[in-house]
């Protein structure tokens, strides 16, 4: 069990690395677009309010990793029952949040889709639904990549408990 805790929390950390260089790519779009003034320039501020969640996210989730994998580790050596139900608890917990994170990713996505279909003409809509579009689409596919690591991750727990 110890080394899937390590692989699962390796990989969290692997992404938040894609979370946070994905921030950075959205305010460097978001500040080169205005900057330029560009017909969309109103994409900046979905880049930018999505690129904060990317940054403190994948931040706390890189920071955090190594110190989880290890006091998770040590407990399920030491104290495998109470570290199985209490991690099995906590996962399934991460896993209901996905579902919620998926649906409002999809709303956004659908939101930003219909800003450029029905406003193509009116620059901020259009900009802030391509903006909506991207970033959504972005999140979408990495907590889908996430929910199917956390989920190995809680088959494991399941497996152990037996």
């Amino acid at each position: 069990m110890i080394e899937r805790i390590h692989a699962y929390l390796s990989a969290e950390k692997q992404e938040s690395l894609l979370f946070i260089a994905v921030g950075v790519a959205a305010i460097l779009i978001a500040a080169w677009l205005w900057m330029n003034g560009h017909r969309l320039k109103a994409m900046a501020f979905p880049l930018i309010g999505v690129a904060l969640i990317q940054l403190v996210v994948g931040g706390t989730v890189y920071l955090r990793s190594d110190k989880q994998a290890a006091d998770l580790a040590a407990q399920a050596a030491s104290q495998p029952a109470e570290f199985n139900a209490a991690e099995t608890a906590r996962m399934a917990a991460v896993m209901k949040n996905f579902t919620l994170y998926k649906w409002i990713e999809i709303g956004l996505l659908a939101a930003g889709v219909l800003l450029i279909v029905l406003l193509p003409s009116q620059a901020i809509a259009a900009g802030i639904g391509a903006g909506l579009v991207l970033q959504s689409g972005i999140m979408l596919c990495l907590d889908v990549f996430a929910e199917e690591r956390g989920q190995a991750y809680l088959d494991a727990l399941g497996a152990f408990a037996r």
